[in-house]
């Protein structure tokens, strides 16, 4: 089973990050936006550990371990803002949206989760965790696309906040339709809440 933990976005950020992928693809030009795979808004979240496959006799424990209360962690909230570049130089691949509150709270909040799931044998990335949202996959990638966005940059923020109460593991199955999404657990931060429902969504 392919397997990802992360933090869920209510309708109102969706919607006004949506509209920043509609700005920005408007400074590419027609072009140049039609090179990227964008993602769709109910598609959106941001991943804390990606956990890849994962053998269907492990799953329990997984789900298990994702069920329970994150106590070390109150809620908060996060702000996104600034665009960012994957990689960080020659022709772009990935448009990713970083965060101007909570970038520290999510980075523990991810440093927890990476803990939790560790001793039952989950494979942690051991690259630093840098919070972000993934706008956009380039098709074909062109080095004038990363002049024309670091020209624009705002740095300023996006009208989209979101109150981080809980930590999602979802399923991700493909289809000819797409990816679904599908929620298995929810940890609640201290003071959170959870509930379980299934989402359609695109890959990490």
């Amino acid at each position: 089973m392919r397997l990802f933990t992360a933090i869920e976005l209510n309708e109102d950020a969706r919607q006004a990050i949506a509209a920043e992928q509609k700005r920005i693809a408007g400074v590419l030009g027609r072009s140049a936006a039609a090179s990227l795979k964008w993602i769709r808004s109910e598609q959106m979240h941001l991943t804390l550990v990606f956990l890849g496959e994962i053998a269907e006799t492990q799953t329990p424990a997984v789900i298990d371990a994702m069920g329970k209360d994150i106590d070390q962690a109150e809620p908060f909230p996060i702000v996104f803002a600034g665009l960012g570049l994957f990689p960080a130089h020659g022709a772009p691949r990935v448009l990713w949206l970083g965060l101007s509150t909570g970038a520290t709270e999510a980075i523990e909040l991810q440093r927890h989760v990476a803990k939790r799931l560790s001793p039952i044998g989950v494979t942690i990335e051991e690259r630093a965790f840098h919070p972000h949202l993934t706008l956009a996959r380039w098709r074909e990638t062109r080095h004038a696309d990363r002049r024309r966005l670091a020209a624009d940059d705002r740095g300023g923020e996006i009208i989209a906040r979101v109150d981080v109460g809980t930590v999602t593991l979802y399923q991700s199955r493909l289809s000819s339709s797409g990816p679904a999404y599908t929620v298995l657990a929810r940890a609640p931060l201290a003071g959170g809440t959870k509930k379980c429902d299934v989402v359609r969504g695109a890959e990490r």
